[in-house]
């Protein structure tokens, strides 16, 4: 990050990993396609539409905002994961900085998150492909995918992080050879076809035919979008030189996003209308308007692998996320077993338990359950983002107060991570405008405070066991 004005540069000391019962196997490439495995997922490939719909042209400026947003959380969580390396990252980061009712909080709201994620992914790749490929019934499709993923994540974390990278690699390059089409497209390079130009930006109203009003309802929504980047500061821990890995990790993934967001966007943007009906699957639209007419059938593939490869890396996320509550004794003790190939199976096998139950629950209301899931999910990933940003806030305060050094800084503190802040408080504000984000707040939120309470009431206990007799 040396070369971003709000990026430290990481000591060449090597920092060992926190939790010392998993392994420090994962290789700094692969830790860098995990960030990009999660973040890159159906948001991008068939939701990327919906913002176009609702913003116009002017969809880029709610990704610039969201993407700055994005940027500063990571560069906080970098700075964080380079001094303390563990796998309950943002939620060990929470309890440090507001207690521990703070981070058990933070880390059972992701975990949760992270689960219906997992089984959301499956179902609906699965969904994906049967439109492709019928031959077996949607349910049938997910249990055989939730079969193969729980069997990656309970090998070796060397295996399955070289797994997630050929995954994340395939729709990497989906998405390069379609920006190299696109910008083909518009400077009127393919045979045959006409170059639409930039008159989409203009025509149809101008580049904000919705006004801010229309920007703002797509912020909510392109928010998230990134979700799952935090990832990176989970599997640090797992990394030979955390310091280093988290450093180079952070800086790849953001810039990576934001090209590949930003730059599909643009590209789709300028080829279709933002009335147009082809918004519903926006990469196949482009394509198909260069008379491509297999390319439907393709990027429902891609999709499903970037599905699968968002599932894998979600579900790694997960059960490391549990085993570190359960190592801090914020979760069943039972979640901290290791197996010979330094994998949480426990963790790994409760958090694939809801998929499981999804399968059935597929098989006896299908078509009826995804919509559910996703409603369910609503907008935890902003409450760690803030987490995250108010926990760095406090951390590098103390640190700096103390005279502790430490391996990766972020620069611009604190007027930045104060911007990160005020920017997730205007994503709030937009979401409490509109209806169905504001249920979606209202739930997410709800579920802070039950789990905050349980936490508390659980710690109360404890204090009461422990203490002694009179």
């Amino acid at each position: 990050m040396n070369h971003h004005p709000a990026a430290g540069t990481p000591a060449p000391a090597t920092t060992a990993p926190a939790s010392t019962g998993l392994g420090t196997s994962l290789k700094q490439r692969q830790l860098t396609m995990m960030g990009l495995g999660s973040a890159i997922g159906a948001g991008l490939f068939l939701g990327s539409g919906e913002g176009i719909m609702l913003a116009g042209p002017a969809v880029l400026v709610s990704y610039l905002v969201a993407g700055t947003l994005i940027i500063l959380v990571m560069w906080a969580l970098g700075e964080m994961a380079a001094a303390n390396p563990n796998s309950g990252a943002f939620s060990v980061y929470a309890e440090k900085a507001m207690g521990k009712v703070a981070g058990a909080t933070v880390g059972w709201l992701w975990w949760l998150q992270l689960v219906v994620v997992i089984a959301a992914e499956a179902l609906g790749a699965s969904q994906l492909l049967v439109t492709v490929w019928p031959v077996l019934p949607a349910w049938a499709l997910t249990l055989i995918f939730m079969v193969i993923f729980t069997a990656v994540n309970l090998t070796s974390v060397k295996n399955y992080g070289e797994f997630e990278f050929w995954f994340a690699l395939l729709k990497v390059t989906a998405i390069v050879l379609f920006l190299a089409f696109g910008a083909a497209l518009l400077l009127g390079f393919i045979p045959g076809t006409t170059s639409p130009g930039l008159g989409n930006f203009v025509n149809n109203d101008g580049f904000a035919p919705t006004g801010m009003a229309g920007i703002a309802a797509a912020l909510f929504v392109v928010a998230f979008a990134f979700g799952g980047t935090e990832i990176v500061a989970v599997a640090a821990a797992e990394t030979t030189n955390p310091s280093r890995s988290v450093a180079v990790a952070v800086r790849t993934v953001v810039w990576r996003i934001l090209v590949f967001y930003v730059g599909s966007i643009f590209i789709i943007a300028a080829v279709l209308p933002w009335t147009s009906q082809a918004l519903l699957s926006p990469f196949a639209g482009v394509l198909n308007t260069a008379g491509l007419e297999w390319a439907g059938t393709v990027i429902t593939l891609v999709a499903v692998a970037a599905l699968l490869s968002a599932l894998n890396a979600n579900l790694y996320g997960a059960s490391r996320m549990i085993y570190s509550l359960s190592e801090r004794r914020e979760a069943p003790r039972m979640f901290k077993g290791i197996s010979q190939w330094q994998v949480p199976v426990p963790a790994v096998i409760i958090s694939v338990a809801f998929g499981f139950v999804t399968v059935l629950w597929e098989f006896l209301y299908p078509d009826t359950v995804l919509r559910i899931l996703l409603n369910l999910v609503g907008s935890t990933c902003l409450v760690v983002w803030g987490s995250a940003l108010l926990s760095q806030l406090i951390l590098r305060r103390r640190a700096d107060r103390d005279g502790t050094t430490l391996p990766l800084r972020m620069r611009g503190f604190p007027w930045l991570t104060i911007a990160g802040l005020v920017l997730l408080a205007a994503i709030f504000v937009v979401g409490f405008s509109d209806p169905v984000s504001r249920s979606q707040l209202l739930s997410t939120f709800s579920l802070v405070a039950v789990i905050a309470l349980l936490s508390w009431l659980g710690h109360r206990v404890q204090q009461r066991r422990a203490a002694p007799v009179t």
